[in-house]
């Protein structure tokens, strides 16, 4: 069977569709939080109609039916017809939310009618039938006299000359020319010639080619910047050169300024000897000559998915083999002076560079995941009947596109949980003397190489008392536990914890946050909490920049090779016996700068068989979790440092205990790479309740 030759330009479609829906939803934030700047709402208008033009080409009517009725009340609140207060929002808002779901709908090939927004559709038409009919009663009143002509006020105008040249990409992408001249003509004047020069004679005509430009003369107040805003969707199918010209006329083929601009004849009617002014120069002729200093725009191509991340693998793959002959070089006992030697070094260096930018090129903006999120705060907000206020800051951040592909549903469950469980009802609220208004922050930023993203809000923080006593009344933990504060708020982690006291379709099943923490450490990552009683809690997450690469410290014990993440590592050190203190035949404890740290012997841990080096033979790690607990590792010796490909153990194996993930060693060998975190946490569990009954006496 033939393949569609519309199936490209379909997902590329879609795909632009994506982006325009986001700045869809950004701008009518933006007006919903009080913006009243015009190029917002001339991209929000742009955002629709660019659908709208290209669902007309594949046929799907009901979305065009749908964003042409979007479109019209947001070309009258671009026109200051309409007022966008706050019920209209409110619809706008919603019909953003009713157009990405049209737009999923047929990007997966599912039947859409117009009953699935004829709600929408006739509260559109009610508001337009409102405001015609107030125009009309307007008309009614007896006319008054005219006002007087108002004063010049505001920038003067000035004349633009504009050049613009369609590239074949642009009608590929059902872009339009005249649509751009449309949107030039809103700021202003306009004269458009077009250039016809390159067209070859029709046996010639290539029909996916292009050959026409359009010479524009655009007279406005407003500055460059609004009028390449015009171009931002299609700046890089296009080629637009772009120069403001003193006052001339464009379509006269050049000829004298008019009779009053110019120079009075002296008196008596002779001639004068003075030399006449330079004609003004032509516009298109001036443009050409400046083609080539103007300034280049910035280019972007796409890229099937698949092929970067074959490069990353292939990278991966050199990097193995740089290592491989790192090991052979060292095991040839060449000196570090050789040319190999410092040309492997050279290879190396290069290596991490490009390893560095392949790894750049997957990175992406965290905006993608958090602009899902103000719907979902929206329905949540409707459904709870709560007040509730989106805040979001670090939207630029960058991190690994596996890492954001896979960081959107933990932070759906926990924004769920943030507006069902932390924030209280607005009578609540106002009780406690708080805004009746709750907010819930999502905060992306870089830390320590690695992302953090926190979920906070300002509600009544975990409630302890009844976390405690719901863990005893399922079973999950003793009746006569003592346990910390943070050993409490960690209890809603454990799976089948709910405080609901019903099920709704938000929470009460048991299910939601246990899932969150599972596939935050499935990413190498940790969660934590931080809750104060009546003001609220911040859940943050910490996860690695990439799921691909790991720079860490190579480690020895009980003969088998080990990669501790060198993030986690704080100093190296070796144990002296007098610091030593056991506390039992499984804890022992280092005296450290005068605090205790827990030691944890890894051989042991991971069951490797009998660890027969002394403690103070051994070399300590002082290491630290992500919660914040620290532990010393105790190994048998410390190989170097290495940047490693990660390779998952749990896909290529099974899920092992203490282990997140493995690589491959230069000499060939697979080395595992330690889960520091869950180490700490089980040791310190295991050893807690004599710890705390001991440590007194001890010391």
């Amino acid at each position: 069977m033939a393949a569609d030759p519309m199936a490209e330009i379909r997902e590329v479609f879609f795909q632009e569709c994506e982006e325009q829906l986001g700045e869809l939803e950004s701008g009518l934030l933006q007006m919903e939080n009080g913006s009243k700047d015009a190029e917002t709402v001339n991209a929000v208008f742009r955002a629709v109609h660019s659908i709208k033009g290209g669902a007309g080409i594949f046929a799907l009517d009901a979305l065009v039916r749908f964003a042409h009725v979007f479109e019209t009340t947001l070309d009258a609140i671009r026109g200051g017809r309409l007022a966008a207060d706050p019920p209209i929002m409110a619809l706008l808002l919603r019909a953003a939310d009713a157009l990405m779901d049209l737009v999923r709908a047929a990007r997966q090939g599912e039947p859409i009618s117009d009953t699935q927004t004829q709600d929408l559709v006739a509260e559109f038409n009610a508001l337009a039938a409102g405001k015609a009919a107030a125009h009309a009663k307007a008309e009614a009143k007896p006319a008054a006299p005219p006002p007087p002509p108002p004063a010049p006020s505001g920038p003067p105008k000035r004349s633009w000359v504009i050049r613009l040249t369609p590239k074949p990409p642009l009608y590929a992408k059902a872009n339009e020319t005249a649509l751009l001249l449309r949107e030039l003509s809103l700021l202003g004047e306009i004269e458009v010639e077009v250039d016809a020069s390159g067209l070859p004679d029709l046996a010639d005509i290539d029909p996916e080619a292009t050959y026409l430009s359009w010479n524009i003369v655009l007279s406005t107040d407003k500055d460059s910047a609004a009028i390449r805003g015009v171009f931002d969707f299609v700046e890089d199918d296009c080629d637009i050169e772009m120069f403001e010209q003193p006052d001339f006329s464009f379509f006269d083929g050049g000829s004298e300024p008019e009779a009053e601009a110019a120079p009075a004849a002296p008196a008596g009617g002779t001639e004068s000897n003075a030399p006449a002014p330079p004609a003004a120069p032509n516009p298109v002729e001036t443009m050409a000559a400046q083609a080539e200093n103007a300034s280049s725009v910035s280019q972007t191509i796409r890229v099937d998915l698949d092929r970067v991340d074959r490069m990353i693998d292939l990278v991966g793959e050199l990097v193995i083999t740089e290592a491989m002959l790192s090991q052979r070089v060292l095991e040839a006992g060449l000196a570090r002076t050789s040319a190999v030697a410092m040309a492997l070094e050279e290879l190396e260096a290069l290596t991490r560079e490009i390893q560095d930018s392949v790894m750049a090129i997957r990175a992406q903006p965290v905006r993608a995941v958090f602009q899902r999120m103000p719907r979902l705060v929206r329905e949540l907000a409707a459904h709870t009947g709560k007040q509730v206020r989106l805040v979001t800051e670090g939207e630029s951040t960058e991190v690994d596109k596996t890492v954001i592909e896979r960081i959107a549903d933990p932070l759906t469950h926990m924004i769920r949980n943030a507006i069902d469980h932390g924030l209280e009802s607005t009578e609540k609220r106002l009780a406690a003397g708080k805004s009746p208004e709750g907010q819930v922050r999502l905060t992306a930023l870089h830390r320590s190489g690695r992302i953090v993203i926190e979920v906070a809000d300002d509600g009544a923080g975990i409630n302890r008392a009844r976390v405690k006593q719901k863990a005893i009344e399922n079973g999950l933990i003793n009746p006569d536990a003592q346990l910390t504060d943070d050993e409490t708020d960690n209890l809603i982690f454990l799976p089948g914890f709910s405080t609901a006291s019903e099920i709704s379709d938000i929470s009460g099943r048991g299910v939601g946050m246990d899932v969150v923490r599972r596939s935050v450490q499935a990413m190498g990552g940790r969660i934590s909490i931080t809750s104060r009683p009546g003001l609220g809690s911040t859940f943050t997450l910490s996860l690695p920049l990439t799921l691909a690469v790991l720079d860490g410290m190579v480690v020895k014990t009980s003969d088998q090779t080990l990669i501790v993440p060198l993030a986690a590592v704080l100093e190296t050190l070796r144990p002296n016996m007098s610091d030593i203190h056991p506390l039992d035949n499984r804890t022992s404890v280092l005296a450290l700068r005068g605090g205790y740290v827990p030691m944890v012997d890894v051989a042991e841990a991971l069951e490797f068989g009998n660890h027969t080096t002394p403690p103070d033979q051994c070399v300590a790690l002082l290491v630290e979790s992500e919660g914040g607990n620290r532990a010393i590792l105790l190994v048998d010796e410390i190989q170097g440092q290495r940047q490693v490909v990660i390779k998952s153990i749990e896909a290529n194996y099974r899920a092992v205990y203490g282990i997140a993930a493995a690589t491959v060693m230069g000499d060939g060998h697979v080395a595992l790479i330690l889960d520091v975190d869950t180490i700490v946490s089980a040791t310190r569990d295991s050893g807690r309740t004599d710890f705390n009954r001991s440590i007194s006496q001890v010391f």
